[in-house]
């Protein structure tokens, strides 16, 4: 079967620009980068041998000779290939993604405000794997529910992409207890997060020795 036979929800190129790149598999993303496929081998058919051949990461070591030489692949997709891995190396090579696995991450990550006077409402957007895309100040002062505005939260995660968010504020008196203030501006985020479709992952409160989480607490 040709790829122009497939219905164009599975065509892997108008699959990317319909749904993003983190919705394609593996083999789809490398149909993608190979454009087309070869004599009686639609794109995917080709992608899917070639990680078969070459699986795990060694596709990604593989040079461009030994990807000539497998079922005649060709000079151009070889080198299409290679290129692009070592294009992914070059821009990775100094990019150390920050995980935010836990509340005590959160913690650690908020020691410029933990000790303020003011109380600083902070969110972490991040993506599907916990990695953080951006951290923002929402707001500084008494965290009340006509002070943080959904529409201000999520319009930052829609322009990152974001896939879920962390929010945070520290507590100045150093009691991390969430106040009843504190539980119902959660509650309204994580209404509003549905709606979007963005997850409200945890409500972390932190202070200078001392963090709290609402989802440990079973509060969200």
């Amino acid at each position: 079967m040709k790829i122009k036979d497939l219905p164009k929800v599975d065509r892997p190129r108008e699959k990317l620009e319909k749904y993003g790149p983190d919705k394609l598999s593996n083999a789809e993303l490398l149909a993608v980068i190979l454009g087309k496929g070869m004599k009686g081998l639609n794109v995917l058919e080709l992608s899917h041998k070639i990680f078969r051949k070459f699986s795990g990461t060694s596709l990604a070591d593989a040079n461009s000779k030994e990807l000539k030489n497998f079922l005649g692949l060709g000079g151009a997709k070889s080198c299409a290939i290679v290129a692009c891995f070592e294009l992914s190396r070059r821009l990775l090579k100094d990019k150390k993604a920050e995980l935010i696995l836990s509340p005590k991450d959160v913690w650690e990550n908020l020691i410029d405000i933990r000790n303020s006077k003011k109380e600083h409402f902070i969110v972490f957007y991040l993506d599907s794997r916990n990695q953080k895309i951006q951290r923002e100040v929402i707001s500084v002062g008494t965290l009340n529910a006509s002070l943080i505005h959904p529409r201000e939260v999520f319009e930052p995660a829609i322009c990152h992409s974001a896939a879920q968010i962390l929010i945070s504020h520290n507590h100045p008196s150093g009691d991390v207890r969430p106040s009843d203030d504190d539980i119902s501006v959660t509650k309204r985020l994580i209404n509003a997060g549905k709606i979007l479709g963005i997850e409200v992952i945890d409500h972390v409160v932190v202070s200078q020795c001392a963090y709290l989480s609402l989802k440990c607490e079973n509060l969200l």
